[in-house]
This record gives structure tokens, C-alpha cells and sequence, in this order.
């Protein structure tokens, strides 16, 4: 599902989501769920151990250390797909005043206007077509 997001000298500077940005967020929130219940797990465990034979606190650590790793990877594609979308607004507000000529050369003109979508840009050019951005198309 594309999710259209008007690009423009003041959307620019709009923060803006999509549906990758919402997925990756979701994902977040999960794991944080997840590590959250590991350590309420792991307080419970602790404090239902049996004296006599202790729970392994090498085991106890990895299994922590592996819930932080899964934490950090997520962040870091959250952080991704923030710079993957504001590169991608950079380059849609590039083409507007371009000409611009589909890949068979049977349509061009000037953009007017640019939507995008989560999945990629399209210019609306001044005499009113539209025309996805993508590869073989180019701007003058």
C-alpha cells in the first residue's frame, strides 16, 4: 500500500512517515516488549531458584547480551530507514521545474509537482501526466 506524501519547498522540511518508517517502529516496539519480558523473566527465575543448585550466570548473560544485540540491530534500522526516507525527499524535491522524459521518450514536460510513495516518486508534470520516477527516465 502506497502511502503519498506531497513534496515541496516546505514539505522538505516536514517530518514525514511511511509505511516502512511505521513498520520499522512496530518492530521496535516489539522487541521492546520482548526484552522487557525477558527481564521480568529472568527476575522471576531468580527469585524461584533453588539455592542448592543455581541458575548458570554464564547462560543468564548471553542470553541478555543476545536480547541487547536484537535491540541495537532494530535502532539501527529504524535509524536507516529515517535517512533511507530523507534521502529519498531530497531527491523528489530535486525534480521540481525539471523536464523530465519517460524511458520510450513519448512523454515529457515539466514538474510540477512531486508525490511519494513508499515504494517510489511520481511527477506530476504542468500539463497534467503523471510519470513514476525510475530507472530510465531522465531530467534535464
Amino acid at each position: 500500500m502506497a502511502v503519498a506524501i506531497p513534496v515541496g519547498a516546505a514539505a522538505a522540511t516536514t517530518p514525514t512517515t511511511n509505511t516502512t518508517a511505521k513498520d520499522a517502529a512496530t518492530a521496535s516496539t516489539k522487541a521492546s516488549l520482548n526484552y522487557d519480558s525477558f527481564l521480568k523473566l529472568l527476575v522471576a527465575q531468580m527469585k524461584n531458584q533453588d539455592p542448592t543448585q543455581p541458575m548458570d550466570s554464564t547462560q543468564q548473560i548471553s542470553q541478555l547480551a543476545t536480547f541487547s544485540q536484537v535491540e541495537q540491530t532494530i535502532q539501527t534500522n529504524t535509524n536507516l530507514e529515517s535517512l533511507l526516507q530523507r534521502t529519498s525527499l531530497s531527491e523528489a524535491n530535486a525534480v521540481i521545474g525539471k523536464t523530465v522524459t519517460s524511458a520510450d521518450g513519448k512523454t515529457t514536460g515539466v514538474v510540477k509537482e512531486v508525490t511519494l510513495y513508499s515504494d517510489g516518486i511520481v511527477a506530476l508534470l504542468e500539463n497534467g501526466t503523471k510519470l513514476p520516477i525510475g530507472p530510465g527516465v531522465s531530467v534535464k
